[in-house]
């Protein structure tokens, strides 16, 4: 079980909102533990504030795909707002040691009616979420291998995103990797090494993204 800590400042976008009086508490995730799992009662609302986290989803064949990694500043498990979606659709799990600010359903529900300022902060958080999903689904849809790994290792490092990027990141599973791309490992290994040697990456317990990798991207 997660042990609950007293709340520390939190991490964007609600740190730039004045709500001070959202009821919230701290849990620390291990490595791989997971966060909650698919068919769970949907009843919280997580905020990361530290580490990844590693969104997977099971068909009823088991077949296990990873739909999505988050990471500081991302909402998790915000589906559980919606009334038709009493359980949870996916499983979250920390890819690395994680702290996560937890707000139940209800309190996250009363802020959104109250305090203007947070409502405005997640509205805004979750069109962007919504424009990225969208861009999701172009990228698998019309991008080589190639382009949705390097596109997927900048996301990771949060380019694009407010403030300075986290080039250095914990490094991943190539399985990992190949299920958030869509591809097998043999072709993620194969172009990670060619990253490498390019030097747009480097790799030694953690991975080192560099903006050099855009070229990847923008390169038609």
């Amino acid at each position: 079980m997660p042990m609950k800590r007293p709340a520390k400042p939190v991490a964007a976008p609600v740190s730039r909102a004045r709500t001070p009086a959202l009821a919230k508490f701290t849990a620390k995730f291990i490595k791989s533990q997971k966060i909650f799992s698919q068919g769970d009662p949907a009843d919280k609302v997580f905020l990361i504030q530290s580490g990844n986290v590693k969104i997977t989803i099971i068909n009823k064949q088991g077949k296990e795909a990873v739909i999505a990694l988050l990471g500081v500043g991302d909402f998790v498990g915000e589906g559980c707002l919606s009334n038709g979606s009493p359980v949870r659709m996916s499983t979250a799990s920390a890819m690395e040691p994680a702290a996560l600010l937890v707000i139940q359903k209800k309190e996250m529900m009363r802020a959104l009616h109250e305090e203007k300022d947070f409502a405005e902060q997640f509205i805004t958080y979750m069109l962007k979420r919504n424009m990225r999903v969208e861009a999701d689904l172009v990228d698998q849809l019309f991008n080589s291998t190639e382009k949705r790994l390097a596109r997927a290792l900048l996301l990771l490092a949060q380019y694009g995103k407010e403030g300075r990027p986290e080039t250095v990141i914990s490094t991943l599973s190539q399985e990992t990797l190949a299920e958030l791309v869509g591809t097998t490992r043999s072709r993620i290994n194969f172009f990670m090494n060619k990253f490498r040697k390019l030097g747009f990456i480097h790799y030694n317990g953690s991975l080192q993204i560099h903006s050099s990798l855009l070229n990847v991207v923008l390169h038609d």
